[in-house]
């Protein structure tokens, strides 16, 4: 890696070339109610100038399958995908949400994320001297205001997986979306994946499982992937200091590349260009002793497989 924009680093010509064709299935960008270093549309443009293939759309608060065709339809040959994120924003738990989404052509479901009951504890109780998020200050911002922003609970008080938790997960099964995790906790975790099995549910995603608010063991992860779960690895969590790059590793050695991809989670204006992180991350790799065939699977092949069709 050498020295790159805004003084950061600048991803190798190795690693550039070993991302051609990569999906970043996880990006912040503008237009958002929080600030960002980037535009959907600028972004497009980017990843078509690097060779990446597309990238998916994630807000906290508005789902963003229109934003997506938009972007599709100004800037040609780079895949932008929808999503949306079941916060209360959306109405927390809403199959309807879902179902209009996937009408509209979104393919990512995350579960709660910002209004996860897990992250709202955390984030109430203090998150251990860290940086808080960027989007805590917006949450904190409503409710000063008065507005609702309760948590959305995904399983009742004895760990039972919700009636409406049940009803999202068919419609995404219906739909052959893809579940990604969002900041539930371990607990949760374990018992929306069974569910979404049980519903028919094909593509699972353990969304960035060492983030502090999931905190997954390598034990824990062997036994998500055993029920056909997918990892996410992320490059801000771990660029922030929020995650340890060593941990990240072995838990991939633990699992297997095969069942690990990675994404970025960038988007803030702070932290890199969005655009370079997929090769931050081979750069890492390849430094800490993975083959280029492995970080090939994480960064192209997996990513590429969630983006266009259910994983099996």
């Amino acid at each position: 890696m050498g020295r790159g924009r805004n003084g950061g680093a600048e991803p190798s010509g190795r690693a550039r070339e070993l991302v051609r064709g990569a999906y970043d299935n996880h990006v912040h960008v503008n237009p958002d109610v929080i600030g960002r270093r980037v535009d959907d549309l600028e972004l497009a443009r980017r990843f078509g100038e690097m060779g990446l293939g597309g990238f998916t759309l994630k807000s906290h608060y508005v789902p963003t399958a229109e934003r997506a065709s938009v972007v599709r339809s100004a800037v040609g040959g780079v895949n932008v995908i929808g999503a949306i994120a079941l916060n209360a924003a959306v109405g927390g738990m809403n199959a309807l949400a879902v179902e209009i989404a996937a009408r509209e052509g979104a393919r990512f479901v995350w579960m709660p994320t910002v209004d996860a009951v897990n992250e709202v504890r955390r984030i109430e109780e203090g998150s251990g001297g860290q940086k808080l998020p960027l989007w805590a200050k917006l949450q904190r911002e409503l409710k000063e205001k008065g507005l609702r922003v309760d948590p959305v609970p995904v399983v009742d008080e004895t760990g039972t997986v919700l009636p409406e938790t049940r009803e999202v997960l068919r419609v995404v099964a219906e739909h052959g979306m893809v579940l990604a995790t969002g900041h539930l906790s371990r607990d949760e975790i374990f018992a929306v994946v069974e569910a979404a099995r049980e519903e028919g549910v094909r593509s699972i995603v353990v969304t960035h499982p060492e983030f502090p608010s999931q905190n997954l063991s390598a034990e824990d992860q062997i036994r998500l992937v055993e029920q056909g779960a997918l990892m996410e690895r992320c490059f801000a969590p771990a660029y922030g200091g929020k995650v340890s790059w060593e941990v990240m590793f072995e838990n991939i050695r633990a699992v297997g590349a095969e069942n690990s991809f990675l994404s970025t989670d960038l988007g803030q204006p702070a932290n890199p260009p969005v655009e370079d992180g997929i090769a931050l991350m081979a750069d890492r790799l390849l430094e800490a002793g993975f083959s280029e065939e492995e970080v090939r699977i994480m960064a192209v092949e997996n990513t590429r497989r969630l983006a266009k069709g259910v994983l099996v």
